[in-house]
């Protein structure tokens, strides 16, 4: 069965001798070492260690009796110093040489994970400087953007002055101007017609013909604003309504 930390040392034997017993510290890996660890994953070297079981096998159980090698030819006088040496009893646990199999594995992970952090912090600066420089460029960009706004703004305000006298609004107010302007030269005529005839004169034939000429001018002309202005009214205009 799989074992998350390293086995206990051998009982204490009765007697004098409860001073050379030694409590391994038990090491309890994170979860998320315990998942890498699980699936066999490589070390932050990314060389799988001999520590390590095989993937998707678990790691055998070396059993209660286990003891690093390190530590087997000691006596018990050197057990008790290094027990009693608590800076001693962790370098001998993390040791490359007396570490247990699964500690090793949780630090081969515990390594990988911190690589994978410091790679992902790299790429997070990179994108943070990349964000600085977009935003600064879009910046720039929306600025200049609200400058030819206010350009364009300016032109259109010209144009429409410019166009203005050729608006529709514009133009139906001179064709209605025309056509009353026109009647009122008919009627002009016609007037200088009467008054010619009132005052006992008779007109030569080139002067009838002359005001006959002039008056159907007039007339051809009213009716032809005349004819525009009802079309407009009647919605005959096209583009304009």
């Amino acid at each position: 069965m799989y074992s998350h930390t390293p086995p206990l040392p051998p009982p204490k034997p009765s007697g004098s001798h409860d001073a050379t017993r030694m409590n391994i510290p038990e090491t309890s890996p994170s979860p998320h070492l315990l998942q890498r660890l699980e699936t066999g994953g490589p070390g932050a070297d990314g060389v799988q260690h001999t520590g390590s079981a095989p993937t998707g096998q678990p790691m055998p159980d070396p059993g209660e009796q286990w003891l690093p090698k390190f530590l087997r030819d000691k006596s018990k006088q050197d057990l008790a110093e290094i027990l009693a040496n608590p800076s001693l009893l962790s370098a001998l646990t993390h040791s490359p040489e007396t570490i247990h199999p699964s500690l090793q594995a949780s630090h081969d992970a515990l390594q990988s994970a911190l690589a994978e952090n410091i790679q992902r912090a790299a790429q997070l600066r990179n994108l943070e400087a990349r964000l600085a420089n977009q935003r600064s460029s879009t910046q720039a960009q929306l600025l200049s953007t609200h400058a030819l706004e206010r350009q364009w703004r300016a032109k259109q305000a010209e144009m429409d002055h410019a166009l203005t006298p050729f608006a529709p609004a514009r133009l139906y107010q001179r064709l209605s101007q025309g056509l009353q302007e026109q009647e009122a030269v008919c009627s002009a005529l016609e007037e200088s017609f009467l008054d010619n005839g009132g005052d006992g004169a008779s007109a030569s034939e080139r002067e009838a013909s002359d005001w006959v000429r002039k008056y159907r001018e007039a007339k051809r002309l009213y009716y032809l604003r005349q004819e525009r202005k009802e079309r407009w009214d009647e919605g005959r205009v096209g583009g304009w309504r």
